[in-house]
């Protein structure tokens, strides 16, 4: 349930009719919402208010996004919504995984508030285990795509120019038989579901996502965020030539922090 920030008594909610709706899966390195924080971050998006929901495990937390000391004592919680008015871009960010068993009550009411709030689709960041990849997926880019029927219709083509990859179903009995085929995507926590679930409900979806491994998932978010701006075009893209991925993206005051805090002088 989506619950706006507090403006003044003013607590209507935002107009969210025609806006992408981006956010992540809570996958494999946590790519998808490294990704986020960058988007976040970059294009100075507003807090608007918060994804209220028991599917997820509470937490709190300082700021992730700072920039001063008079905002870095503002709290943060799981499940936050910031909006971006001038793109017609929202943004949900996920900051602690789910409890168990609780994907489908929350793929319910996502996509009921994504009716609700008339969002025009949702594009989903995700990752999925390297090592798990069948022999097709090892070729070529570590990056693929999925659309839902009604996405298809809209920017199939697109994909296309982009020379985009998609991502390829697998044997469902490997060894045992090659022909019947499944969307099978470990590690990727809620993405099937969720993708699945919009197929169902005439919702257009989009997933992208990249195969990785669990370490240090910065290079992966990196790359995947720059995967969705060849597509949406969030910030300008600089020259092919760069070899700088950072060089573009804001990285926030958080991340800082991300591997925690380094050994205390006192052990030496």
């Amino acid at each position: 349930m989506f619950i706006p920030c507090d403006r003044g008594g003013d607590s209507a909610a935002p107009d969210f009719k025609g806006f992408t709706l981006l956010m992540p899966a809570v996958s494999v390195g946590n790519v998808g919402q490294l990704a986020i924080d960058l988007v976040i971050s970059t294009l100075d998006m507003t807090k608007v208010g918060y994804f209220y929901t028991d599917c997820l495990v509470p937490m709190v937390g300082n700021n992730p996004y700072a920039t001063a000391e008079e905002n870095s004592t503002e709290l943060s919680i799981n499940a936050e919504v910031y909006s971006l008015p001038s793109k017609k871009l929202v943004v949900l960010q996920i900051r602690s995984p789910f409890i168990k068993n609780k994907y489908r009550p929350f793929c319910e009411t996502l996509l009921s508030w994504v009716k609700s709030s008339k969002c025009a689709r949702v594009v989903l960041l995700s990752s999925s285990h390297a090592y798990q990849r069948d022999d097709e997926q090892l070729l070529g880019t570590p990056l693929r795509y999925l659309l839902t029927p009604d996405l298809e219709k809209a920017v199939g083509g697109r994909m296309k120019e982009l020379n985009w990859k998609e991502m390829e179903k697998v044997a469902a009995y490997p060894g045992i038989s090659d022909t019947d085929k499944v969307l099978h995507i470990p590690g990727g926590g809620i993405t099937k579901l969720l993708f699945t679930e919009s197929c169902s409900e005439g919702i257009q979806m989009a997933v992208l996502l990249k195969f990785c491994s669990e370490g240090d998932n910065i290079p992966d978010a990196f790359v995947l965020v720059n995967y969705l701006n060849e597509w949406l075009q969030l910030i300008k893209s600089e020259s092919n030539n760069s070899t700088d991925p950072s060089s573009q993206w804001k990285i926030p005051s958080s991340w800082r922090l991300l591997f925690g805090n380094g050994l205390p002088p006192a052990l030496f």
